[in-house]
């Protein structure tokens, strides 16, 4: 189940490129199916599952435009699993190469048409 999804990035890259970050609750849970839906100058992100609203963005003229030229997006997510990733507290050292041990993140990258209301 997705726990929280937060939009970290609005920009312009062959249209418009929106960068999530997804917390989800189980390692074993594949449940997130985005679309995107687009009225006024809100920008929203909805679940295909069940309908709920995961993220919103406000969105300035000029990422509008760029929208509307092929009324698509370019979603690019960064997933992470609640109690398995973020900080941390000790390093554990890779005695051959000097470097850290890092919790390997999953991303994603799809262009989805975006729903005109």
């Amino acid at each position: 189940m997705v726990g929280e999804v937060e939009v970290s990035r609005v920009g312009i890259r062959d249209g418009l490129s929106v960068d999530l970050t997804v917390q989800m609750e189980d390692p074993r849970d594949y449940d997130f199916r985005p679309s995107l839906h687009f009225e006024h100058t809100t920008l929203t992100v909805k679940s295909q599952t069940d309908g709920s609203v995961l993220a919103e963005v406000t969105l300035d003229q000029e990422h509008i435009n760029a929208m509307m030229a092929d009324r698509s997006a370019t979603l690019r997510v960064k997933f992470s699993v609640t109690g398995m990733h973020g900080r941390l507290n000790i390093v554990h050292p890779i005695i051959a190469d000097g470097k850290a041990k890092k919790l390997a993140n999953a991303n994603w990258k799809t262009t989805l048409p975006v729903h005109m209301a």
